[in-house]
């Protein structure tokens, strides 16, 4: 509670400060409302219409749209002012400019390619997400957290080369204290260890110097998109990935974060029931991308990606088709 606190009063402080500004020119024109009214009302409909057409996200632009529609003057003023923060700001430009860069790293397999163009789904996917189909896969699905999570610590001690590690909540406990003691020990073996969490999801559960802490450690951490007060909108664009590569081999992801009520341990919100897959096989690339790809836009490391590929070879599973993807933000 101190640390929500201590940082959501500053930044709060920070937001109200950037909505009494905003509001400000209203001072000036508060004689000329229905003039102001009509103008707003024509701008509004004007930027509707240049969402509709141009948006290849309507997850984003469909709630500005309703704001707009339903309330054309507030709603046109808030959107000058925050909702072209999305494009302009820097993290998010970073990501765009990666992900464009690293388009090159999915290959479509073209005889994989050739099995999928009569279904339809599967073509949808891969056409929609711009990742490559594989089949060479090995899938288990953990119903619960706990579950997932005893495998994971099984795999996190055979890491020979390195370990990615993306979560949108990171909490300590019995989970990441279990997690953590691994990753101190594999660092210490010479394992490229690197972390990444979100800072809105951990402003409650990890201190603002933890990524100094992880550094000492030898274990790498980005932060990502920190709360600022002066980010304005920019803080909803969070990172609620749940990722986790060893040596190229091994992906997990799923809906469990690292926080001891997703394995049911003092829960207080009852029986946690969350899922978590487990994929080894040539899908795990994906996975594998996703994550540099994020990396990359905070801390430019890594010039060629397929150092940390892994080859199955000698085998040749055909138990359905794999398609990890996230959204991307290029076009």
């Amino acid at each position: 509670m101190k640390m929500v606190i201590s940082r959501g009063i500053i930044i709060g402080l920070g937001l109200i400060l950037q909505l009494l500004l905003s509001l400000l020119p209203y001072r000036f024109f508060i004689e000329n409302v229905a003039i102001i009214n009509i103008f707003y009302n024509i701008l509004g409909l004007l930027l509707v219409l240049v969402l509709i057409k141009d948006s290849k996200n309507y997850s984003y632009t469909l709630p500005w749209i309703i704001i707009l529609i339903i309330f054309p003057l507030v709603g046109t003023l808030m959107y000058i002012i925050l909702g072209k923060n999305k494009n302009n700001s820097k993290v998010l430009k970073n990501i765009v400019k990666t992900e464009r860069e690293d388009k090159k790293y999915f290959v479509q397999d073209i005889s994989i390619r050739e099995e999928i163009k009569n279904n339809s789904k599967i073509r949808y996917l891969s056409d929609f997400s711009k990742f490559p189909v594989t089949t060479n896969n090995e899938v288990n699905y953990y119903a619960l957290g706990e579950d997932a999570f005893k495998v994971m610590l099984e795999d996190l001690e055979k890491a020979e080369k390195y370990i990615f590690f993306e979560y949108f909540i990171v909490n300590h406990g019995v989970m990441w204290n279990s997690i953590l003691e691994i990753l101190e020990r594999k660092a210490k073996q010479g394992v490229e260890i690197r972390v990444m969490y979100d800072d809105a999801g951990c402003i409650s559960t990890l201190e603002k110097s933890y990524p100094m802490e992880l550094e000492k450690k030898g274990i790498k951490c980005e932060v990502f998109n920190k709360l600022s007060p002066l980010a304005g909108v920019i803080m909803n664009n969070r990172d609620h990935r749940k990722i986790l590569v060893i040596d190229g081999k091994v992906a997990f992801s799923g809906g469990i974060n690292i926080s001891d009520e997703y394995i049911n341990i003092n829960s207080p919100y009852g029986h946690w029931k969350d899922n978590g897959i487990r994929i080894s096989g040539d899908a795990v690339w994906n996975y594998t991308v996703m994550f540099l790809s994020l990396w990359n836009s905070f801390r430019k490391e890594d010039i060629d990606y397929n150092k940390f590929k892994y080859e199955f070879k000698d085998r040749n599973i055909k138990n359905g088709y794999v398609v990890p993807y996230s959204q991307q933000l290029c076009t």
